[in-house]
């Protein structure tokens, strides 16, 4: 819960645009202004003050206890001009929080963490459990010194500058050791224990058995990810119990789907009480992976517990991401995001060169040019499957006519595949020339590269006869000069010679152009492979200057609102 705190009108406002906005996250505060601060540090788990930074300062000091407990705590001036985290701007997600509050208020964030000021990720930033001299190699990665990255375990990372070898190191691990001077460990959530139990067995045996077999095996309690277990336990007082204990989920799968996993231990035992030779050693196997400790059952006389430890692989990240338009405003923050969480970026070298700016130390660009998609894609799962945070880049949306199709074909289920969605091409054109898309539309590509022109004919005549408004991609290149007047000769058998047609070179771009013709007028030599042809559909009309197609077909004659009148107007 976020407590919201303020002293005055002006910050009450500001304060109850935040309450709107996140109702089931945010807590108002009322009361004398000391009080409502004291009661928020103790009830939340973070606070934003409408106050001077310096009240804030004062109220906050004698509450502070440890860092990795305090609630965090963001300033907003009570202009509403800047958003600033004061307590907590990593361990108590003030300065995310602080981002969201300036994206929702327009307030700018003012972060002073080293590590967020040079845009290198903190270690205890990561989502995985830290140990060891954090300042210190914190404090090495600043100043440019070489931190090695000792990766026991593959787990996909954003990006960090490591180096090859180093005084100082981060080192990705499982097993139960204790860091060394000039170390920071971190802990993937690489172990699965698979559990069985009989009806009743104590929470202590279950729990005694996992931890147990943890130590003796030289593994960290803290890479602990899940218990897994048959769906007939889900519900098994001792696993639930002992699993809310270590901090982790309980994940069950039917006796059928564990029956079908192989085992070196199967047993008669779960098979009569619950339909599979095996519980333990199948539940902690089925999601694939290392078995490191077979089948142990518990100290108990009768044993009760039975327990397997099996290490998964860090499952590896493709984001495959739309960059929009092409201008820096339409980039959606979630794009921005993504880059910024990406250790390894795949894109064509003009699209990397808009966001190079936008990527962190550390981050590994793989570039190519036209022609190489096939290429790219395979690069890009490749690199997921080895683990990686990867960011494969597209203009427009990824998924219309880009990169999400031909990666989407390599990836199998062995990685996680994120969209992203972007503003498209036609998208941004449509808004330049007014709103042709206010009816059906369709976006037909022009290159017969890929796909055979007669495919790409039927198409245009299927569109033409459906009256529906038309927006071409990839139009005219160099070696592809007669496919838009072919394709506009087909639409002209259906449609007025004056209907409205807009052309568009890089829509939302410095150099961006932008025409509204007609059918008859346009001249093939305005278009090439930069630009969007959008055709209306026999309702279009320009209006003012604008291409208008009305959201329905009924129009009341000499109205004002009518097409017709609203366009003789014009004139």
């Amino acid at each position: 819960m976020i407590g919201l705190i303020s002293a005055t009108a002006a910050g009450a406002a500001a304060r109850d645009r935040l309450a709107a906005a996140w109702p089931d996250r945010t807590r108002v505060y009322d009361g004398p202004v000391g009080d409502a601060v004291r009661r928020a540090f103790a009830e939340c788990e973070q606070l934003v003050c409408f106050l001077a930074t310096g009240a804030v300062v004062r109220l906050v000091a004698p509450l502070l206890s440890d860092k990795t407990s305090d609630p965090g705590v963001v300033c907003v001036d009570e202009a509403g001009r800047f958003a600033v985290p004061v307590v907590g701007g990593h361990a108590g997600g003030a300065n995310e929080l602080a981002l969201a509050v300036g994206g929702l208020l327009g307030a700018q964030p003012v972060l002073t963490t080293a590590t967020d000021a040079v845009g290198i990720p903190g270690l205890d930033t990561l989502g995985l459990p830290v140990e060891g001299d954090v300042a210190g190699v914190t404090r090495a990665l600043l100043d440019g010194e070489p931190v090695a990255l000792a990766a026991e375990v593959a787990w996909p990372l954003p990006p960090v500058p490591f180096a090859g070898r180093g005084s100082y190191t981060v080192r990705l691990t499982d097993r139960a050791v204790e860091p060394s001077s000039g170390e920071v460990l971190l802990r993937p959530p690489s172990l699965v224990v698979g559990v069985g139990a009989s009806r009743g067995a104590p929470v202590d045996e279950v729990l005694g058995l996992v931890e147990g077999v943890l130590r003796e095996a030289g593994l960290s309690v803290r890479s602990l990810a899940e218990l897994a277990t048959v769906d007939a336990k889900a519900d098994e007082p001792g696993i639930v119990e002992a699993a809310r204990r270590l901090g982790v989920p309980v994940v069950t799968y039917s006796a059928e789907e564990l029956a079908g996993v192989e085992v070196p231990n199967p047993s008669d035992a779960p098979l009569a009480a619950v339909g599979t030779p095996s519980v333990a050693e199948a539940a902690a196997l089925i999601g694939g992976g290392e078995l490191l400790v077979p089948k142990r059952k518990s100290a108990g006389v009768p044993a009760t517990a039975t327990c397997a430890v099996v290490r998964r692989p860090g499952r590896g990240r493709l984001a495959v991401v739309g960059l929009g338009p092409g201008a820096r405003d339409l980039l959606t923050p979630r794009a921005r995001a993504e880059l910024e969480r990406a250790s390894v970026l795949v894109g064509l070298d003009q699209y990397v060169d808009q966001i190079r700016d936008l990527l962190r130390p550390g981050t590994r660009i793989l570039e190519s040019g036209l022609g190489a998609e096939e290429e790219r894609a395979r690069t890009a799962v490749a690199e997921a499957r080895r683990g990686q945070a990867v960011a494969l880049i597209g203009s427009g949306d990824a998924g219309v006519y880009a990169m999400a199709s031909p990666a989407l074909a390599e990836a199998s289920d062995d990685i996680d595949v994120v969209g992203v969605p972007g503003v498209t091409a036609a998208l941004a054109a449509g808004a330049i020339l007014g709103a042709p898309l206010g009816h059906d539309h369709v976006s037909i590509s022009l290159s017969d590269l890929h796909t055979p022109w007669e495919v790409i004919e039927r198409r245009v005549r299927a569109a033409a006869e459906a009256d529906i408004v038309v927006t071409f991609y990839n139009p005219r290149s160099r070696g592809r000069d007669w496919q838009l007047p072919k394709a506009l000769s087909i639409l002209a058998e259906h449609r007025e010679p004056t209907t409205p047609v807009g052309v568009v070179r890089n829509a939302s771009r410095p150099d961006g152009t932008a025409r509204l013709t007609t059918l008859t007028e346009l001249d093939p030599a305005w278009v090439d492979m930069m630009t969007v042809v959008t055709v209306g559909n026999t309702a279009t009309r320009n209006i003012a200057g604008r291409m208008v197609t009305p959201r329905g077909y009924r129009w009341q004659e000499n109205s004002p609102e009518s097409p017709e009148s609203s366009r003789e107007g014009a004139l």
